[in-house]
């Protein structure tokens, strides 16, 4: 009998490490807009910033938090987003219609890591930690959580950090507003994890830029061979059609309510 129990014990063994070396579907990443200048969905208040929240990452993600509390939040509520969803907050830039939302935020949920770049001033880092919850340092290219990483503190002036998603259609990177160029970040991600980039979207900061300069800008984005693109908050209207011109079926329209599913 005792053999008997030991040859069932070691199928079991077998069958759950057959079972581990399957190839597991990757969970379907969602990335919802919830604070854009640009109107997607008209039951949502849009006003200048940007903010997205992201699911299907081993942790839920705040991405920036708009230029106001009480819209950031009323537009989580009307998406049926709850704070308490949130694990984490990934913040951009230290501008206002980035980090406007976040103090608001943290009164509903302060049981959340804020990453932050390592610039940020003190007197903003110390408002973190007044309402209880932590902020983390960013620097140099970290992993955030399982394949979500930060591009590091980039561009001189103007210091940012974009979140990058490692997803199985490849790299989607998220810009709060490209200070330091969006090209630069883009080629400085595809040089940090030697991927494809799949979808860039965010604030691609050429608001008034010319034709020439968006052009070449689409240019270099082919060359580099991103895959898909949707510019929003400081991008313009003109980077828009253009993109859109070139991008076709590829050109994601963004904009407050919009959701961007990555299977």
């Amino acid at each position: 009998m005792q053999y008997l129990i030991k040859i069932c014990s070691l199928a079991m063994i077998l069958l759950s490490l057959s079972f581990n070396a399957w190839p597991r579907k990757a969970n379907p990443i969602t990335i919802r807009i919830i604070y854009d200048n640009y109107q997607f969905d008209p039951q949502l208040k849009a006003e200048w910033g940007f903010s997205c929240f992201i699911i299907g990452t081993q942790k839920t993600i705040l991405f920036d938090t708009g230029g106001d509390g009480s819209t950031l939040l009323s537009n989580m509520k009307k998406l049926k987003i709850t704070p308490d969803q949130v694990d984490l907050i990934f913040l951009s830039h230290i501008h206002g219609d980035h980090t406007g939302g976040l103090l608001e935020f943290l009164k509903k949920n302060h049981k959340v890591k804020v990453f932050l770049p390592h610039s940020f001033p003190s007197t903003f880092k110390k408002e973190i930690t007044a309402l209880g919850a932590q902020y983390i340092e960013v620097k140099e290219p970290i992993e955030i959580c399982q394949d979500v990483f930060s591009t590091g503190e980039l561009g001189s002036s103007i210091k940012e950090q974009s979140l990058v998603i490692k997803t199985e259609k490849g790299l989607v990177i998220i810009t709060g507003c490209a200070h330091p160029g969006i090209v630069d970040i883009v080629k400085k991600t595809k040089k940090l994890l030697n991927q494809n980039i799949y979808l860039v979207m965010g604030g691609f900061h050429l608001l008034g830029s010319s034709k020439e300069v968006i052009e070449k800008i689409v240019y270099e984005f082919r060359k580099m061979g991103v895959k898909k693109v949707a510019p929003c908050h400081c991008s313009g209207d003109k980077t828009r059609e253009l993109f859109q011109q070139k991008y076709k079926e590829d050109f994601i329209s963004g904009g407050v309510g919009k959701m961007i599913e990555i299977q």
